[in-house]
């Protein structure tokens, strides 16, 4: 039934009820009009009104629905759709809003992993000149200054040894930028150790007591979805150092029924849904890329917990 016919029956009910009562009705009307008869006319038509309007809301409810879907769908959260039951123009239009939210969230996702790849490429790159261009000038540079302290007089020999201690350090920082941008223990010994790593340097650095609870019996995962968990860690476990004013954080990785899941908490100050900055809807994004679910539950006071539930993808050959 069309929404124009769906309208018209309704106002109908409503008109040939009035109608029926005024025949059948004992109920005259005066000239004048007297006080009781006008008070039933009165209370006549507020009953008419209300029941049009209950009519009106009820048979107008899917319309209702769907204009609130539309102004909350979020595409970073997949498989919001509305039921679809009958047919005529409102079944039609929930079923072209259902088709498209299918549309959106299949390009968003295919631009998504075309942003993200293109991004880790990149990162692979800088990272790449990183160690071969600036960490390898830095360590000839540590040699020369070896090389000149052995050789020089006191007081020169003594900068000279300082001038060496600074360069190590800016070549252990350059060191483990390389290793945030392109986690080369990912690659090279796998998802354990690449967490057991980042959570030691996180450690390390910050000051926050992390305990990490990984399970040693994890099933064969892709190199993509090592990826992503990797880094959904690594952004939970900057965020908690940075806005959460945590003293403890706890990482966990373990699998689940035909999936792996990850888990970061801290006991922070905690986050309102609200307020997910570009850091959680990039994690979103990431998730979206491997179809895994995200969810993240915090509460003022009560610290911030992250978890990513990713479907298991056999490592290709």
């Amino acid at each position: 039934m069309s929404l124009f016919w769906r309208i018209f029956g309704l106002n109908a009910v409503v008109l040939g009820f009035a109608t029926a009562l005024l025949l059948w009705a004992p109920v005259t009307v005066s000239v004048p009009v007297l006080l009781t008869e006008a008070v039933i006319l009165v209370g006549g038509l507020g009953v008419m009104l209300v029941a049009n309007g209950t009519l009106l809301r009820w048979g107008l409810a899917p319309l209702d629905r769907l204009t609130k879907l539309m102004t909350t769908v979020d595409l970073l959260r997949p498989g919001q759709r509305l039921p679809v039951s009958g047919g005529g123009e409102v079944p039609e239009l929930i079923r072209t809003f259902n088709a498209m939210l299918d549309r959106l969230e299949h390009e968003r996702a295919t631009s998504t992993a075309r942003v993200l790849l293109a991004q880790e490429a990149e990162r692979r790159r800088i990272a790449q000149e990183l160690h071969d261009e600036v960490g390898q000038s830095m360590t000839a540079i540590l040699l020369v200054l070896g090389r000149a302290a052995d050789d020089a007089d006191e007081p020169l020999r003594n900068e000279l040894q300082q001038a060496q201690e600074i360069t190590r350090e800016s070549l252990d920082e350059v060191r483990r930028l390389v290793r945030r941008l392109r986690p080369g223990v990912l690659d090279d010994l796998g998802l354990i150790s690449a967490l057991s790593s980042l959570t030691h340097d996180f450690a390390t650095h910050t000051g926050l007591r992390v305990v990490r609870r990984f399970d040693a019996e994890l099933p064969a995962l892709d190199p993509e979805t090592e990826l992503v968990l990797y880094r959904v860690a690594q952004e939970s476990m900057t965020n908690a150092a940075r806005h959460a004013d945590a003293e403890r954080l706890e990482v966990s990785l373990g699998r689940a029924e035909g999936a792996v899941t990850l888990t970061i908490s801290d006991d922070g100050r905690g986050i309102e849904a609200a307020c997910e900055g570009a850091g959680i809807r990039g994690m979103r994004e990431r998730a979206l890329l491997i179809g895994a679910a995200l969810d993240i539950t915090s509460a003022p006071g009560a610290g911030t917990r992250i978890r990513l539930t990713a479907p298991v993808t056999r490592k290709q050959p």
